[in-house]
């Protein structure tokens, strides 16, 4: 097969550089694996789906609808949704950047208490819906769109490096609750501003240190991350490449 073949065979392929966010309900995994435990006895036995899975997929669409038209979907990845921009052009900026996200987490607790209000099942499982929680990446760089058989594939070593900032360490830092990772990339790209938000940096083997900010979604406590500011520096954090 030539080259040429090869090319079309993998898909029309562009490059392109801009924004790469990734919106994860996390919890979702037990939360789905509890549920299925719970009614394996009765409502799978029937045929029956509980209510927990439309639950799920109404969140997802939720999330989908909050971040489009700025950002195109590239595809749900399980309890994730991964989508992007070609180039900054467009793209809201400065704190319109954080309105968006912040707007799309509190579409997603609407839902989350729409939910709530209508639940029927009272058991521990279904009840575990309060441990959902929604998390933000915003990461930017060059990526290649390839278009397969499948759909839209986003490749490249900033589309692998926005996944695995998905594990970063914020949960310790700041607890479970909403908030945005804001890699430095992506707040130069789109001017986001930093204030009130906690320095964090990430470095994989062989490559060089990441620069990001988490910053608190949700501010009803009166806190947030700028507190840490005037404390000891969060030291750096040596992550070692998948082999």
């Amino acid at each position: 097969m030539t080259a040429g073949e090869l090319t079309r065979a993998a898909g029309t392929q562009g490059s392109a550089a801009g924004p790469l966010l990734l919106a994860d309900i996390s919890g979702r995994t037990i939360f789905l694996s509890s549920v299925t435990d719970a009614h394996r006895e009765d409502a799978f036995a029937d045929g029956n789906v509980p209510d927990a899975y439309a639950l799920v997929s109404s969140l997802l669409d939720g999330i989908i609808e909050s971040v489009t038209p700025a950002f195109t979907l590239a595809r749900i990845e399980g309890d994730a949704v991964f989508a992007f921009a070609p180039s900054s052009d467009g793209m809201p900026r400065g704190a319109a950047v954080l309105d968006c996200l912040a707007a799309c987490d509190a579409g997603f607790r609407g839902r989350l208490t729409g939910a709530r209000t209508v639940w029927s099942c009272r058991r521990d499982a279904c009840a575990g819906v309060d441990t959902l929680d929604l998390t933000f990446v915003l990461h930017a760089g060059p990526f290649v769109i390839q278009q397969m058989r499948s759909g839209t594939e986003l490749v490249g070593p900033e589309v692998v490096m926005v996944h695995r900032l998905l594990k970063d360490r914020a949960v310790d830092v700041v607890g479970v609750r909403p908030y945005a990772l804001i890699m430095e990339a992506a707040a130069e790209m789109l001017d986001v501003p930093f204030a009130d938000s906690l320095p964090l940096m990430e470095q994989y083997e062989h490559l060089p240190p990441i620069g990001m900010r988490v910053i608190l979604l949700d501010r009803s406590a009166g806190e947030s991350p700028g507190d840490h500011d005037a404390a000891a520096p969060v030291p750096t954090r040596v992550v070692a490449m998948d082999r």
